[in-house]
């Protein structure tokens, strides 16, 4: 019996074993795939509009930050984001935007993130404050309840900004002041269906101060 405890052991352990290797595998050859493509991309020429903005921004005293993508390289990739669609045919990025100025690069970056995402926040509120009125004028939403809604949205600002979760830089460049001090323009992108559960998220919390049962209604309007 101990045999045979042993030889199944054995054999689940050997099933393991390839399979991680088989995991391992995979995952080589993707990161492969990945940085074949990543580097044909470097390769290729930025689109038109792209060149033009890096011209100017670096005209205007702008660089990129070590290690970081050239500035072209940089708006092109924010270009094709901005222009990618889910299935709905939706935006599936949102972009914020923000400059800060501070004694040195970190401390100027990490505020001008936050700013960057104060805009996401201000977008996002704007967003869904038209989809609520726009229930409003199909009749799918009483008024009172409508206003209530918008309130809360509007209220959850700071909640929205600190319900945003992962960002991803798009576009991160600098440049030197007079005074010696560093100002940093960044550019970030949010996946708009992340974005819509912030919201849902800030309004759930301030409806619940208020005692109000709408989120149900509010998810089956809204298809959140």
């Amino acid at each position: 019996m101990k045999k045979v405890i042993l030889s199944l052991a054995l054999s689940l352990l050997a099933g393991t074993s390839v399979s991680y290797a088989q995991i391992s595998k995979e995952q080589v050859r993707e990161r492969k795939e990945v940085k074949k493509a990543s580097k044909k991309e470097l390769n290729e020429k930025a689109s038109k509009a792209a060149r033009k903005e890096a011209k100017k921004l670096k005209k205007d005293g702008w660089t990129n930050a070590p290690g970081a993508l050239p500035i072209d390289k940089q708006l092109d990739k924010s270009y094709m984001m901005q222009m990618e669609y889910d299935e709905d045919l939706f935006p599936k990025y949102m972009m914020g935007e923000a400059m800060s100025i501070g004694q040195n690069y970190d401390a100027a970056k990490m505020q001008a993130v936050e700013l960057a995402k104060q805009n996401l926040a201000g977008q996002i509120q704007t967003e869904v404050t038209a989809l609520i009125e726009n229930t409003v004028a199909n009749k799918q939403l009483e008024a009172e309840e409508a206003e209530s809604i918008v309130q809360s949205i509007i209220a959850g600002k700071n909640l929205i900004s600190q319900s945003i979760g992962r960002t991803i830089t798009v576009v991160e460049v600098y440049r030197t002041l007079q005074n010696r001090n560093k100002e940093v323009l960044v550019r970030i992108a949010y996946n708009s269906s992340m974005a819509k559960a912030a919201a849902k998220r800030a309004a759930k919390k301030e409806l619940e101060k208020k005692g109000e049962d709408l989120q149900k209604k509010l998810d089956e309007l809204l298809g959140w």
